[in-house]
């Protein structure tokens, strides 16, 4: 919750419009704290006390890393996303035909949607789910990681209308570090057909995500 306390700590107003933009060039991405500080001329620590403030308004989200061993989870990156990929598209003057040209851009912001879309739905679930994204030193990663007690599923958002073997490489890879509790691993395309590529893992379309089966 913002209160009076935390908007003393905003020394600089003019900023915070900036931050939200190099947030936005920066969605679905680990978070640079330096990145976004020296274009703003900003202490590292101001960046993360300004983060702080926007997550607070549902204006950024950070995502943490995914680890079988919970503790170690407290010492990775997390990503930054944009509470809002409308809002994201304006601030950085992008419309559908950049998103169209650029694949980029597209593919960021169709992660940002996904994880926020899933967090829609998960928070009519009767049970909590917890979000996360996956990434190890090898550059295994998975997009996002949804955890229900000891359940543990993978999502890999590609903006593509075809998927193969390659794209479910980080989570064959999470797939192995959860063991028995990985329940299902999916590459969400811009598809018409739900594809298995072996077992507990399957390409479906995103559309499947306002759509239904």
């Amino acid at each position: 919750r913002l209160d009076v306390r935390d908007l003393s700590r905003i020394h600089s107003l003019d900023a915070l419009p900036r931050l939200l933009a190099a947030a936005a060039s920066h969605t679905a991405t680990l978070i640079n704290v330096a990145d976004l500080a020296a274009p703003l001329e900003l202490t590292r620590q101001t960046i993360h006390d300004y983060i702080t403030l926007l997550e607070n308004v549902f204006l950024l989200e950070r995502l943490p890393a995914w680890h079988a061993n919970r503790i170690s989870r407290l010492v990775k990156r997390p990503k930054l996303h944009v509470g809002d990929t409308g809002v994201a598209c304006a601030l950085l003057g992008v419309d559908a035909r950049t998103l169209a040209g650029d694949r980029k851009i597209l593919g960021a912001m169709l992660e940002t949607f996904v994880l926020q879309e899933l967090r829609r739905q998960a928070s009519a679930m009767p049970s909590p789910i917890g979000f996360f994204h996956y990434r190890d030193r090898d550059d295994f990663e998975g997009d996002i990681v949804l955890e229900r007690g000891t359940a543990v599923a993978g999502v890999e958002v590609k903006a593509a209308a075809s998927v193969n073997e390659s794209d479910f490489r980080g989570l064959r890879k999470l797939r192995a570090v959860a063991g028995s509790h990985f329940a299902a691993g999916v590459v969400l395309y811009d598809g018409a057909a739900t594809i298995p590529f072996g077992e507990t893992l399957f390409a479906v379309p995103i559309r499947s995500l306002w759509e239904g089966p």
